[in-house]
């Protein structure tokens, strides 16, 4: 079973290389994914609010951690469904289904985290509290 492109899939032969490999599903991720793109702009605006708020460094600790396990659970989502994709093709499948709503459950599960996260940090220092 051969790729249709005929190109041979092997080890990566340097950091260099691994490194160059993680940037292109980065721009993948950026081209390609809608929602990655939101949560993007979303951890712009809330690195600029940050700045603006002038929170501590404990607090960027946690808007940080927030931020990144949103986009990472975003990475995680694409992965599966693209596996899922690409085993099942465009037929529907109740397993299938099943592994990429539990994929993106996890993006929601993530995104619940990022929002109370927000809450703990920007609500005493706009309020006063």
């Amino acid at each position: 079973m051969g790729l249709k492109d005929k190109k041979v899939v092997r080890k990566n032969r340097s950091f260099a290389e691994s490194f160059k490999h993680a940037f292109d599903g980065l721009v993948i991720l950026c081209k390609t994914e809608r929602n990655f793109r939101f949560h993007l702009i979303a951890s712009l605006i809330v690195v600029i609010i940050s700045f603006i708020l002038k929170i501590d460094l404990s607090q960027w600790v946690w808007i940080l951690l927030a931020i990144f396990i949103v986009l990472i659970a975003e990475v995680v989502n694409t992965l599966c469904e693209s596996i899922v994709n690409l085993i099942v093709g465009n037929k529907y499948d109740e397993i299938a289904k099943k592994a990429k709503d539990v994929a993106a459950a996890g993006v929601v599960i993530a995104s619940i985290f990022a929002a109370i996260i927000g809450l703990l940090v920007y609500v005493p220092i706009i309020f006063g509290l």
